[in-house]
């Protein structure tokens, strides 16, 4: 495959259905970067957070009206933000991670997994936006092995995970995860499996974007 001169593809995945592992096999053939926990570390070197920092920062559950209202305060009395850890929230670290990312994109092509992409770049030329799922017993299993971990706790952090990506989608692009209208493609793991999926990702790629 010839890869397009400049592409985005976004991942959003459900929790153990081997959407992390699509994207990074993917950035590996088609030679581009993967942005997935890069983004917290560029954040966290950029404002000098500490990575635990970011990370409880973008797992915290902000009100929309405070928080909001004192980044937008922030943001347009500076132009180009910066903050210290004692001043960002999560709603700031979301919009930090926004800039970072379009940054990338915007010097090379990229595969972004997680993090609302399908929202961020919905308006960008060659983007394909993607949606990673599973049935829950292949996920179980995913789980299990990879975290060494008995059934009844992976179904919990199924459910926890799952549970955090969805508020995490409707507080930060007002969208719902799992409404299909959000993406170009929906792709069931469990019937093409991992590297099935790649495959048929590159495949969609080429058709895709002969038409654009």
């Amino acid at each position: 495959m010839k890869n397009p001169d400049h592409f985005i593809i976004t991942i959003n995945r459900e929790f153990g259905s081997g959407g992390h592992e699509i994207g990074r096999q993917l950035a590996r053939q088609l030679h581009v970067k993967l942005i997935d926990n890069q983004i917290l570390k560029a954040v966290a070197e950029r404002y000098n957070l500490t990575r635990a920092q970011t990370e409880k920062l973008e797992f915290e559950h902000p009100s929309w009206w405070e928080d909001f209202a004192k980044f937008y305060q922030d943001y347009t009395s500076r132009h180009d933000y910066s903050a210290s850890s004692g001043e960002m929230t999560s709603r700031q670290l979301f919009f930090v991670q926004v800039q970072t990312m379009k940054e990338i994109a915007h010097k090379e092509s990229c595969i972004v997994v997680g993090r609302c992409g399908f929202h961020v770049f919905k308006d960008y030329p060659r983007t394909l936006k993607v949606f990673v799922y599973a049935p829950l017993e292949d996920r179980i299993k995913s789980v299990e092995q990879r975290y060494n971990v008995r059934e009844e706790e992976a179904r919990r952090m199924i459910r926890d995970n799952d549970y955090t990506r969805q508020l995490y989608t409707r507080t930060f692009s007002g969208r719902e995860w799992y409404d299909t209208r959000n993406y170009d493609l929906t792709l069931n793991v469990g019937v093409l499996g991992v590297t099935g999926a790649v495959d048929f990702l590159k495949d969609a790629l080429e058709k895709v974007w002969c038409k654009r």
